[in-house]
């Protein structure tokens, strides 16, 4: 009796199943096992699950050599008030030129928005503004589709902190996820229920099975790595257990932190104090994030945190996070190809 083998397109899809089911710490171990050449590239996904083509094309990538030879850029950047950011955030996209912007606390109502200088650098945008607090925006050098405010399942909840679109061939959304601090208090309830109707809404995401990113700052540090003082800040909203837990479980829904995936060394950061030289002693946090979906992951080639921006005059205590995709998803997988 004779057996069919199964199909290389099945192969795949198992393969990938397996690397998506893996815990988000057995990434990042994984990860660290990975020589440093390899890092600097989309390599994790690819040799987990692929055979020699894809070491051959990581490594092309990490030498700026991709099939078309064009990217997507993603940035997220909290810019604590667009009003007394603005110079630094124009200044910074006309020396960046990312293709799309994910933005937080801009701090204002959508007609108060300063749109003008953005638009003349050839960026469009939707906006989701709140007068004072909270307020997010996407810019894109492409066509914005399908806006949708607020995230779903807080009909009560008129906390401007969640916007969503198609842009640029990928879905995108600019998250602000409440601080939640002092803990324990309602602030620090309403932080982990917000999450909560975050992962809802990202498992929805996920079975339409198409590339986004949930960029944003998180207000949460994902272990002590990103923390300068683990233990002075063990009792924070930002690194309470709770809130951790919280972050992890959209991870092992299968997104991927962009930048630890790429990154695993400790103490990188995106958001330093205003107060106590913070900045001058790089005592920072790590809480902005660029979550990928499976299909996002495939395309990643590169991740980084921008640090100039926070070093300039009058910055925001935040800087920008920034991540790269391939114009398409890469090739064959290791199912298909001959040994």
């Amino acid at each position: 009796m004779k057996f069919a083998s199964p199909s290389a397109k099945a192969c795949s899809r198992s393969r990938t199943a397996l690397w998506r089911n893996l815990r988000y710490e057995r990434r990042v171990h994984l990860i660290a096992l990975l020589p440093s050449s390899m890092r600097c590239s989309a390599a994790l996904r690819r040799l987990a699950y692929r055979g020699d083509w894809a070491r051959k094309r990581a490594c092309a990538a990490a030498r700026g050599k991709t099939r078309k030879g064009r990217m997507l850029t993603i940035a997220t950047w909290n810019v604590n008030s667009i009003r007394m950011r603005l110079p630094r955030l124009t200044e910074w996209l006309a020396e960046a030129a990312p293709d799309v912007v994910l933005l937080q606390e801009i701090k204002v109502t959508d007609d108060a928005f300063p749109r003008e200088p953005i638009e003349d650098l050839g960026y469009n945008l939707a906006i989701h503004g709140q007068k004072t607090y909270n307020g997010v925006a996407i810019l894109s050098k492409s066509p914005i589709e399908d806006v949708t405010t607020g995230l779903p399942g807080g009909d009560s909840d008129d906390h401007a902190r969640y916007i969503e679109a198609f842009t640029g061939g990928v879905r995108v959304a600019s998250i602000y996820v409440p601080n939640g601090n002092p803990w324990p208090s309602d602030k620090f309830d309403y932080k982990l229920a917000w999450m909560e109707r975050l992962y809802d809404h990202a498992t929805a995401l996920l079975k339409l099975d198409e590339a986004f990113v949930l960029g944003g700052d998180y207000n949460v540090c994902p272990t002590d790595d990103d923390v300068y003082d683990p233990q002075g800040w063990a009792n924070d909203a930002l690194c309470r257990p709770e809130s951790r837990g919280r972050f992890r479980a959209l991870l092992n829904l299968g997104l991927t932190d962009a930048f630890r995936a790429l990154h695993p060394e400790p103490h990188a950061y995106s958001y330093w104090d205003y107060t106590g030289g913070a900045w001058q002693k790089d005592f920072g946090l790590r809480i902005d994030h660029l979550l990928l979906s499976p299909l996002a992951t495939d395309r990643l080639e590169s991740a980084g945190i921008d640090r100039k921006p926070r070093g300039r005059d009058k910055p925001s205590d935040h800087t920008p996070v920034v991540c790269r995709l391939a114009d398409e998803p890469p090739g064959p997988r290791l199912a298909t190809l001959s040994t």
